[in-house]
């Protein structure tokens, strides 16, 4: 444990005054396992303290921290995901009781599995971000990560948006419809799948191109080399909005630009042994069991 990681950062969910039991039990954990350091974001302190841990600001964690543990759900991951993305530290995630798609070691375990993955014992597994910048004319005015999807939609007013759509600088199609959704692998078992978008399992090099509800039939979701570039130009719609990760948004206007590429980190998620992607899309999905 000594020789990997020294220093590992605590993010807990936000507005969760339960976790601050879990939380204490997993420091004193890492107390047990020798770590160096525990560094606990500024937002988690607030709610929840810790003894000797080191307050940090949540945008600084990825930059100390050797290993960033987050207890909570897929959301609070999102979210500490595009803070650590700069920096490549492994992300570990614990449940709180309902196993996640990406949270999946569960409270009750970790005392056991825990202590497992700190000597090594885990399975890595690297996962895709894009990055998005919206263009207005010759100028940049916003730029985001997204860990899950970047989803574009229509306004309060109901109607339906018409946009133009390009990879790789080369037209695909135009489309009136409710919005469109650009998801990674990971955000392929969110927002994509209700409306319709195909499962990608992490480690596929594509991302996924979803309509919300179009108005022709024909409309269906499309998949791509991760190394497209993709453009959104919005050609007709009132308060649309581009969402990141549905936590943060930026509002767009007629013939504004929106440009996805692929980050240029990936993002490292630490899996206990024996983690398997199927068994959690069954049980998240309610799929069946075998047979026999």
């Amino acid at each position: 444990m000594s020789m990997l990681f020294k220093k590992i950062g605590l993010v807990g969910r936000r507005h969760s005054p339960h976790i601050g039991e879990p939380l204490r039990r997993l420091a004193a954990l890492l107390r047990q396992h020798d770590c160096a350091s525990i560094l606990l974001d500024a937002d988690t302190a607030a709610e929840h303290e810790i003894a000797d841990a080191q307050v940090v600001p949540a945008d600084q964690i990825g930059k100390l921290a050797d290993l960033v543990m987050v207890l909570g759900g897929d959301g609070t991951m999102l979210s500490i995901a595009r803070l650590v993305a700069p920096y490549r530290i492994p992300l570990v995630g614990i449940n709180q009781g309902h196993l996640g798609f990406m949270t999946d070691v569960s409270v009750e375990d970790m005392e056991t599995i825990i202590p497992r993955m700190l000597d090594g014992d885990f399975v890595p597994e690297e996962r895709i971000l894009v990055q998005a910048r919206v263009t207005r004319g010759d100028r940049d005015l916003h730029t985001a990560l997204a860990f899950n999807d970047v989803v574009f939609s229509r306004g309060s007013l109901g109607s339906m948006i018409e946009f133009e759509i390009f990879i790789d600088d080369q037209f695909v199609y135009s489309q009136r419809s409710d919005g469109l959704i650009v998801t990674t692998p990971t955000g392929s078992t969110a927002y994509a799948l209700a409306s319709g978008g195909p499962i990608l399992h992490p480690t596929v090099p594509a991302l996924a191109l979803v309509p919300i509800c179009p108005q022709t039939m024909s409309a269906r979701p499309i998949a791509v080399n991760d190394a497209s570039t993709v453009e959104f130009m919005l050609t007709r719609g009132h308060e649309v909005k581009v969402h990141f990760d549905g936590q943060s948004h930026f509002d767009l206007q007629e013939m504004d630009r929106v440009t996805i590429k692929r980050y240029r980190n990936s993002l490292r998620i630490l899996h206990p042994v024996g983690y398997n992607y199927y068994d959690m899309l069954r049980h998240k999905l309610h799929w069946g069991e075998r047979l026999f």
